[in-house]
């Protein structure tokens, strides 16, 4: 009989935050970050604490953050809540990079996602599994945009 000996490489976590102004969405990579889970939709007034809690648990090495824009690219309304958001999150975790991605079509793709999984009209109209599943998809967006650019750096 052989041992195997397996040497895991166990790499931090990837948060993704879908910041809303009363809710917002969060989806986080397992520890390898090959698979995005929906982890929660927090109040937002609350959302700082949850964060600053989370990465005391667990170790996190970047958070996304949903980034809202128009279809002409010009930031939407919601720009000036999220921009001072990032800066007191960069602020209090000086060691966690923070990245914006695009969410364009994360709620229309969440509800998709709703309908393709045969969830109920009850469920569907629940806007916090929406907000945790536009989470997941950003984070989603985030690991492929990776892969494809990690792909044609190899190239």
């Amino acid at each position: 009989m052989v041992a195997l000996d397996f040497d895991f490489c166990i790499m931090a976590r990837i948060l993704a935050i879908d910041y809303g102004k009363k809710r917002t969405g969060l989806a986080v990579t397992d520890v390898l970050q090959i698979i995005a889970n929906g982890l929660a939709t927090v109040p937002t007034h609350t959302l700082i604490d949850y964060i600053l809690d989370f990465v005391k648990r667990e170790p996190v090495e970047r958070i996304v953050v949903g980034l809202p824009k128009q279809m002409d690219n010009r930031p939407s309304e919601n720009m000036v809540r999220i921009e001072p958001f990032v800066n007191r999150l960069r602020k209090l975790l000086p060691d966690i990079s923070v990245e914006y991605v695009d969410e364009r079509f994360t709620s229309v793709l969440a509800h998709q996602a709703m309908l393709d999984g045969g969830l109920k009209k009850k469920d569907r109209q629940r806007k916090e599994l929406v907000d945790e599943i536009s989470a997941t998809i950003i984070l989603q967006s985030y690991m492929e945009s990776r892969r494809v650019k990690g792909f044609y750096n190899e190239m």
